[in-house]
């Protein structure tokens, strides 16, 4: 009998993955085909053909495309961060916010921009105004330097998932705050493009932004079966997970490196983009059931999918003025929350 049902209940995962990897296929094909321009399906279609009218390549190509994968790479890295995160700090409500990681990011950000501010209109102004197109590099390097200091400041003799909460906590606030007042004592020009990355906005990203991101996207795929072990080990208590011979403090730390480099690259490239690290991976174990190896591959897939449909709803629902990606996830994000609580025993 017990055989008959291990039988009977084996389809079921299989099934789950295939339906996630059609939808994660199906959701760029489905973006592309649709926005706030109307292109005629037959004109995409002679596009990917190296036919169609000019201006069609042009929208597909320089537009649609960059930013559909850009928003994958980006839902990807925020997702798989913070099931990281939820593992090594077994805190199920972990995302790169509680890391500091979103608000290093846009710290480092309004510091950019402020600079170059000053030094095209109150400098001298034979340097040239430094390019936006830095964005994602900085917001990277601000985002990890938060991890660091995270880091640094929760490291006694060894690393506590309580302790790196509390920092992340923490220092998020400090530097939230010095974002904040850094705004709000601005007031100048640049004040529009930091607003719009602050929303998490997919908005005129290129593949310059999408050729940032794919490294560490890349990387952290690869790197992430080599620890799924040690993964599964820290998600136990300290003194259990050493009894079975895991090198605790440094597998905790390269899974607490690793998340800050993945939300770090994904928040300096397109804005803190909220709820995608936090509700993606409790959606993914919700799939997954007994199946642990399927976390994972669903949170990848999730992440793509999420990020790659919201972007696609702000964009129809706004047209011209389209409603920026971290808008519909907040909206999306909160009863998808409610309900897993609910879920919860």
């Amino acid at each position: 009998m017990t055989m008959v049902r291990a039988v009977v209940r084996r389809p079921l995962p299989a099934r789950i993955v295939l339906a996630m990897a059609a939808l994660a296929l199906l959701a760029p094909i489905v973006a592309v085909f649709l926005g706030v321009v109307d292109i005629p399906p037959a004109h995409v279609i002679g596009v990917f053909l190296g036919q169609g009218p000019a201006d069609a390549r042009s929208i597909i190509w320089d537009i649609r495309f960059p930013r559909i994968v850009t928003g994958m790479l980006a839902g990807v890295n925020l997702a798989v961060a913070g099931l990281l995160l939820q593992t090594v700090t077994r805190n199920p409500l972990a995302d790169p916010s509680i890391m500091g990681i979103s608000q290093g990011a846009t710290l480092a950000v309004s510091l950019f921009l402020l600079l170059s501010v000053y030094i095209h209109h109150a400098g001298s102004t034979d340097l040239p105004e430094l390019p936006v197109a830095w964005l994602p590099t900085v917001g990277t390097l601000g985002g990890l330097a938060a991890g660091g200091l995270v880091y640094a400041l929760a490291f006694r003799r060894d690393l506590g998932p309580l302790r790196v909460t509390l920092c992340g906590i923490a220092v998020g606030a400090v530097l939230h705050a010095l974002a904040i007042g850094l705004i709000a004592g601005w007031g100048s020009n640049r004040l529009e493009v930091l607003l719009e990355w602050l929303s998490g906005s997919l908005y005129a990203r290129s593949w310059q932004h999408a050729a940032v991101l794919a490294p560490y996207t890349v990387s952290g795929l690869l790197v992430l079966p080599l620890i799924r072990r040690p993964l599964e080990l820290l998600s136990l208590d300290a003194s259990v997970a050493q009894s079975f011979g895991l090198a605790y403090r440094r597998q905790f730390s390269l899974a607490l490196l690793l998340s800050c480099a993945l939300a770090a690259s994904a928040v300096g490239t397109v804005g803190p983009i909220v709820f995608v690290g936090l509700v993606v991976p409790h959606l993914a174990r919700s799939l997954a059931g007994r199946h642990s190896a399927l976390v994972l591959p669903l949170t990848v897939a999730l992440g793509s999918i999420v990020v790659t449909f919201g972007d696609l709803v702000g964009r129809l629902l706004g047209r011209a003025e389209e409603i920026p990606i971290g808008v519909i996830t907040a909206l999306f994000g909160v009863p998808v929350l409610v309900a897993l609580i609910r879920r919860t025993p």
